[in-house]
């Protein structure tokens, strides 16, 4: 099967035979596995082993969180993909971004402020959750519009803790 994924605006071409996994056309060593019912699973690429956080939002979308970066992840199969072409099906591309709680925990602390200026990559809460910290990053660079929950603050997984928008 080929899906096309889009992380970052970026695509990439995955194909999966079996346990023949092509990134881009690369045939490349890869694993994921799910731990127990919890969002996070065990991803490895090559020799690279990493723990990530997944959360399904709908058919194609996911948000993954990697080293406290939080990612918004489409991946479609070519003919979904090919059909949405045809008829001019497609996600819309919005100046603001959402960054919501990956999985339950406890909002230990915000690193930004209403009305900072942030770069795509920037720190800006810090969610515990399963024992770790996890510092929650901005998806693009913007200014924060607003910021939801209280340090101390209980989190439910999908909850909006932080609201950005790109200058116009």
């Amino acid at each position: 099967m080929k899906y096309v994924v889009t992380v970052g605006g970026r695509e990439f071409s995955v194909e999966i035979e079996g346990e023949l996994v092509r990134l881009d056309g690369h045939e490349v060593e890869a694993d994921l596995r799910r731990c127990g019912d919890t969002p996070e699973h065990h991803v490895q690429v090559g020799a690279r082993r990493r723990k990530i956080a997944v959360d399904q939002h709908g058919e194609d979308s996911w948000t993954i969180v990697l080293d406290g970066t939080v990612h918004d992840v489409g991946i479609l199969d070519e003919r979904t993909r090919h059909i949405r072409s045809l008829t001019g099906t497609s996600a819309a591309t919005s100046g603001s971004a959402a960054v919501k709680a990956p999985m339950p925990g406890l909002l230990v602390k915000r690193l930004v402020a209403v009305g900072d200026t942030v770069s795509a990559g920037q720190g800006l809460v810090v969610l515990e959750a399963m024992k770790m910290e996890n510092e929650l990053r901005a998806p693009i660079a913007g200014r924060v519009a607003a910021l939801h929950g209280a340090p101390g603050e209980s989190i439910d997984k999908g909850q909006l803790l932080v609201e950005l928008v790109q200058p116009e």
